[in-house]
């Protein structure tokens, strides 16, 4: 194993090179080991392109397979070489969302008998559980227990999530799922507030109005950003962000990569996805930087793993 070992938990595939695409590729570039388990292989997700809306739940139902491959072309540009499904490909299948008014996501009207936000919480936690005590990794990252903006999806992987690293610290718990382990630090994805302003004003004073239309730099924020005294770390790898907007690209049925939202960030240094920002969870935050955050997610740990500070 090497020293350093970081797993993600996330729901869809493409949901990790948004939120953490330049961490991952950090980490592997530094020689971490870098684990993925994601949830469901999104099966209901909105097609991008129209070649491929015969995919759609209601008419192929093939776009969970596509976005297997899709996944596997994301992982190979960020460098990730062990990235699974959450209880094998296929035992969980996207719950699908629909619009609250209030402007978050909440559960589809109809959702499928196999879906995750159906998922036995415990059966869940125990395939994760599996993984967590073979891979042994000192640092967890997954999503708040909103989900970042309510999908339940999201929430559900929170929820799988933190439980399962509950149950395999426990040493009476499962002998059959491994030796217990312990993870020293749990991180929650964030959205910087302070940065997603700067990034609304420089598209508001760029001539772009239509990007997050009727969001104002100055107004009320959405529920997936969260206020910068809330926050914990900071990943700061502008030299990673041209991989992570590939690995982007690769979720071509998902992402479009192509508009000013994303122009403009590169064209001002890739500020806006050049950083990714995290609470913390569990675990003692170690080493901070000018601005009270932590620089390494896996700062400050010397008991865990024979890392040091």
């Amino acid at each position: 194993m090497t020293d350093k070992r970081l797993l993600l938990v996330h729901a869809h595939p493409d949901d990790e090179s948004i939120g953490q695409g330049v961490t991952m590729a950090k980490y592997v570039a530094e020689g971490a080991g870098v684990t993925l388990v994601t949830c469901t292989a999104g099966e209901m997700g909105e097609i991008l392109v129209p070649e491929l809306v015969h995919l759609a739940a209601d008419q192929q139902d093939g776009l969970g397979e596509h976005r297997r491959g899709e996944l596997e072309d994301a992982m190979k540009i960020l460098g990730v070489t062990d990235h699974r499904f959450l209880g094998g490909f296929g035992t969980y299948r996207d719950s699908g969302m629909k619009w609250h008014e209030d402007g978050h996501a909440v559960a589809a009207d109809d959702v499928h008998e196999n879906a995750f936000w159906h998922a036995d919480l415990t059966e869940a936690a125990d395939h994760l559980v599996s993984v967590i005590r073979e891979v042994r990794p000192q640092v967890l990252v997954t999503y708040d227990q909103f989900g970042g903006y309510g999908h339940p999806d999201h929430i559900q992987a929170h929820r799988v999530a933190m439980y399962a690293a509950q149950l395999a610290a426990v040493p009476s718990y499962r002998h059959d799922l491994g030796e217990p382990w312990d993870i020293a630090k749990i991180y929650w994805g964030a959205m910087s507030a302070g940065r997603m302003r700067a990034g609304l004003k420089a598209l508001r004073d760029a001539g772009d109005t239509t990007t997050f239309e009727g969001m104002d730099p100055e107004g009320p924020l959405p529920p997936f950003v969260t206020p910068d005294e809330l926050l914990s770390a900071v990943i700061d790898g502008p030299e990673y962000a041209e991989q992570k907007a590939d690995a982007m690209k690769a979720h071509a049925t998902q992402i479009t990569v192509d508009g000013p939202f994303f122009a403009l960030s590169n064209n001002v240094g890739n500020t806006i996805w050049g950083s990714e920002f995290f609470r913390l969870a569990k675990g003692t935050a170690g080493k901070v930087g000018a601005d009270g955050l932590e620089t390494d997610l896996f700062a400050g740990l010397s008991d865990f793993g024979d890392l040091a500070d």
